[in-house]
């Protein structure tokens, strides 16, 4: 590797001792990352152009296989060049298959947060511009990319670019993560656990995830046991880092369990450039890709988004020194704060308050339990003093009818009794 001493690659390593030297015409100078689809590769031509070589892992033999791996590079490398990186070439005649792409130079999204951080204000959003715009180039060639995740996003000098869309597909790796890599599970929409069909709604929700960990630089439904994630993913709502308002609103539209809840891709750019009025009007597809890669290339300052305004006045709280304002009623008279009780007029208040009182007296049912008790006691003390029936019902009943009229009289007299409530 002394010839790239003079220009270091972010993630590359010296070759392994069984890793091939060349492929095609391209030398192999170093690995640039490795995982279950197989291992990428830097190369490099006879005039110094450098490219990403991935050696798949992968049996050709079947006829089948090789059309269907074939059919998908030939419509991945059809893919609008916006925020993505080309494929060039593959091979598929030698005994060790091989795919050529554009080479981008820059550490992947997962390096970046990882070494660096999350990504925040004026970069967060350039970053999700230039993925969406990549997944609305790829979707409208009618690809699949299977398996986005920040380790596919690299960050390179003119924006964020989208690589390894295609391959996933054309390997034929469409089966539950039980197979997969245990880093890609993160990211996988909740209809891949359910061995549904793979299509663009995969990708919208793996978009999703993917911001979210650049965001808060850990994936929205966690990266422990494979289990416990797919049950996050299937079941659970996603944890998402502090985002602009729009952008949270989007990411959990995009990760919602049902694939239909979820927008496509070209629907996620437009909403992202509306926010800083990128786009105003309902634009063809080529412009609004051309949009979006301009966008996610800008170089502007990496400053925090403007939050949007309010959409209704916010009450102010009152200074506790400052003197409240008089408020004038609009009609009839003022209504008492809910926090206070209302006071009513007396009852007996006013011209004919004694009737009023005695008739407000009589229905009154602590009146009335304490002439039944006192008329009790005088019918208990009637029956001690003759121990006969008669009398002390008697007794009882004058004392009942003795009390409540005193209390009458002593209420129209005087006013009625205190409230109770």
């Amino acid at each position: 590797m002394a010839e790239l001493a003079g220009a270091p690659v972010p993630g590359l390593t010296r070759l392994w001792t069984h890793d091939p030297t060349t492929a095609g015409r391209y030398r192999l100078l170093g690995r640039l990352g490795a995982g279950g689809q197989g291992v990428v590769y830097l190369g490099e031509d006879d005039a110094g152009n450098r490219v990403a070589v991935k050696v798949v892992n992968i049996d050709l033999s079947d006829p089948r296989t090789r059309s269907q791996f074939v059919k998908e590079i030939a419509a991945a490398r059809r893919v609008a060049p916006f925020c993505t990186a080309q494929v060039l070439f593959a091979e598929v005649n030698g005994e060790q298959p091989y795919v050529v792409s554009e080479f981008i130079e820059g550490p992947t999204l997962h390096r970046h947060v990882r070494e660096r951080g999350p990504v925040t204000g004026n970069a967060l959003h350039r970053l999700a511009v230039g993925t969406a715009t990549a997944l609305a180039a790829i979707h409208g060639s009618g690809v699949v990319h299977c398996d986005l995740k920040p380790d596919n996003v690299v960050l390179g000098k003119d924006g964020p670019r989208v690589i390894d869309f295609g391959i996933a597909r054309a390997l034929g790796v469409t089966e539950t993560a039980s197979s997969r890599v245990m880093g890609t599970t993160a990211y996988m929409a909740p209809e891949r656990f359910r061995n549904d069909a793979v299509g663009p709604p995969c990708d919208v929700f793996a978009w999703a995830a993917t911001i979210a960990f650049a965001a808060g630089g850990s994936p929205p439904f966690g990266s422990d046991s494979l289990f416990a994630v797919m049950h996050r993913v299937l079941h659970d709502p996603p944890e998402l880092p502090a985002l602009p308002p729009v952008l949270d609103e989007l990411i959990r539209e995009c990760l919602a369990k049902d694939p239909a809840d979820r927008p496509d891709a070209e629907r996620v750019l437009v909403r992202l450039l509306r926010q800083d009025a990128t786009v105003t009007a309902p634009l063809p597809r080529e412009s609004l890709l051309e949009v979006g890669n301009d966008t996610a290339g800008a170089p502007t300052p990496n400053h925090p988004l403007p939050q949007p305004a309010p959409t209704a006045p916010q009450p102010r709280p009152t200074s506790p020194h400052a003197p409240a304002r008089p408020t004038v009623p609009l009609q009839g008279p003022p209504t008492p704060p809910a926090h206070l009780t209302a006071v009513e007029p007396r009852v007996g208040a006013g011209p004919g308050g004694a009737w009023r009182r005695i008739r407000g007296e009589a229905l009154d049912a602590w009146g009335i339990s304490t002439a039944i008790f006192l008329g009790s006691a005088g019918a208990a003390a009637g029956y001690v003093a003759s121990s006969a029936i008669g009398p002390a019902a008697a007794a009882g009943a004058v004392a009942f009818v003795v009390v409540y009229l005193v209390r009458l009289l002593v209420a129209a007299a005087v006013g009625g009794g205190p409230d109770r409530g």
